[in-house]
């Protein structure tokens, strides 16, 4: 069986190449940088959202399901640089060549990936291989949008209409899984200003945990997993879940037992 390899990035703005590209002094600070240069997209087009090639990577989560294994982590550590951390993330593509899953990983995970991959002079020959080195790439990589090498799973449930999109926290909590707990992407900078980089990293890792277990329950759709096939993988989760100590677990199996309560609550009611 291929390997699934579920990933997702966390980011805050690239305040040494916005200092650059805005041409501002040195010992202006970044927190002052960012400002400046969410000031000007506010006022551009209305979003604070910065374009892809102008955000940092400070967190890349995992999750692994490879034989009778199943792992969530998170990429290096609290102090690993950003050229570190997607060093490691294109390794594993290298040594594994799973499948690589994501949510909205074709809008955003992946060219933010590929800018910063470069601009830290990373390597990654598996994952640009489109077939001259492995025949079988040219068939099915990680780089065409419609091959199953990399499975963006809003991009497909939505048909690839943008207008059809579903945010990755509803479709979770529709489906009876925990969905986001206490953060979302737009509070991750100040957190890192905070210098709670902990919270981020935990933060991330429930995200690819929800996403697996989205994840999941399409390969039941499309039936590639069997009901009780299904039911053994969900089990494998809640185990390996189970199995670690730190707290954001606790707080998401308590929230997974909570919904699965209430969907049960609710069958029942209008039964």
């Amino acid at each position: 069986m291929t390997p699934t390899l579920v990933f997702d990035i966390e980011t805050i703005p690239d305040t040494a190449g916005l200092r650059a590209l805005l041409e501002l002094p040195a010992d202006v600070s970044d927190e002052d940088v960012a400002n400046i240069a969410l000031h000007q997209r506010r006022q551009h087009n209305g979003s604070e959202f910065l374009p892809l090639h102008q955000h940092k990577i400070c967190a890349i989560s995992c999750a692994l399901r490879e034989g009778n294994h199943f792992k969530v982590w998170t990429l290096g550590d609290a102090d690993s640089t950003e050229a570190e951390i997607i060093q490691r993330f294109f390794d594993g593509v290298e040594k594994y060549m799973p499948q690589i899953i994501s949510w909205n990983g074709s809008g955003f995970d992946l060219p933010v990936l590929h800018y910063r991959a470069m601009i830290n002079n990373v390597v990654a020959p598996r994952y640009w291989d489109l077939g001259d080195d492995n025949k079988d790439f040219k068939w099915n990589n990680y780089i065409s949008r419609y091959h199953m090498r990399h499975l963006d799973l809003m991009d497909l449930l939505a048909l690839y209409n943008a207008r059809a999109n579903a945010p990755l926290d509803d479709l979770a909590k529709l489906c009876g899984f925990p969905g986001k707990l206490g953060m979302d992407g737009s509070k991750v900078w100040d957190a890192f200003k905070a210098g709670k980089i902990e919270e981020i990293r935990n933060y991330c890792e429930t995200d690819v945990a929800n996403t697996h277990l989205v994840y999941l329950r399409f390969q039941l759709m499309r039936g590639h997993l069997s009901k009780s096939e299904y039911e053994a993988e969900i089990k494998i989760v809640r185990e390996t879940l189970n199995g670690y100590s730190a707290p954001h677990w606790s707080e998401f199996l308590a929230a997974w037992v909570e919904i699965t309560k209430d969907y049960y609550l609710t069958k029942t009611n209008s039964a």
